[in-house]
């Protein structure tokens, strides 16, 4: 009787796993493509590099001539910008050619401009190996400006080693920022824009990508490293 009971169980737990494995088993619902284990392990070809590398790789070399671009670079001036597009013309940018706006931009509004902590760490490393320090900007020049003051301050940089601010300006088909690049003999340029490495690379100097923040009000974001220039990790803050 108990090898009956037996095989009887045995039966009726082999029927219960078979209904189990021929039961749908209902799935949530699919809101995303969703992505493999080989599809994270995909990364992008840069040459990354940290503020430490550049560094060593400047050991042993006398003091050279470095260039930062402003906007993106070394501050996160989007408020100031916003601002100026919400006044001046709210639905285009025609606000970047309004000399009203540029004065203001010029002279306060950059008050509301964070400093990037990867401008201060690299304008500190540059001002620690004794390199001259400029800061090569895109913006339009005003008959004043307090925008150099600014960047002292916040970059913590001594008042006799701060260049004043070069101002090289617009113009649609020229990067006015070569020829500045030339005549200060820059053998080092820090942008987020693909003009300045386009810039760097037409003097033969090396161009350093830092990254723009993804909510920088200077959209869309450039693909950094398309030109195959080193980029800064974690320089969009």
């Amino acid at each position: 009787m108990r090898k009956f009971t037996l095989a009887f169980s045995v039966i009726a737990l082999v029927f219960s796993f078979n209904g189990l494995a021929q039961a749908k088993i209902e799935m949530p619902e699919q809101i995303a493509s969703g992505v493999t284990a080989a599809d994270l392990a995909q990364r992008q070809a840069i040459h990354w590099v940290s503020v430490e590398q550049i560094e060593k790789s400047l050991n042993n070399q006398p003091p050279v001539a470095v260039g930062f671009d402003i906007d993106d670079t070394v501050l996160f001036s989007s408020p100031g910008f916003y601002r100026g597009q919400s006044e001046y013309s709210p639905n285009d940018n025609r606000y970047l050619k309004n000399p009203e706006f540029w004065q203001k931009m010029n002279n306060g509004w950059d008050k509301f401009s964070l400093p990037k902590k990867i401008g201060i760490e690299l304008v500190q490393m540059h001002l620690k190996r004794g390199d001259s320090v400029y800061f090569i900007t895109g913006r339009t020049k005003t008959k004043t400006e307090t925008v150099t003051k600014y960047l002292q301050q916040e970059l913590h940089i001594p008042a006799d080693k701060m260049n004043a601010v070069i101002f090289a300006g617009e113009e649609p088909g020229k990067n006015n920022k070569v020829s500045w690049m030339k005549v200060n003999k820059l053998k080092i340029y820090y942008g987020d824009a693909d003009a300045d490495i386009a810039a760097a690379r037409e003097l033969n100097i090396r161009g350093i990508r830092v990254l723009r923040a993804s909510n920088s009000s200077y959209q869309p974001l450039p693909k950094a490293g398309r030109f195959g220039e080193e980029v800064i990790i974690n320089s969009e803050y």
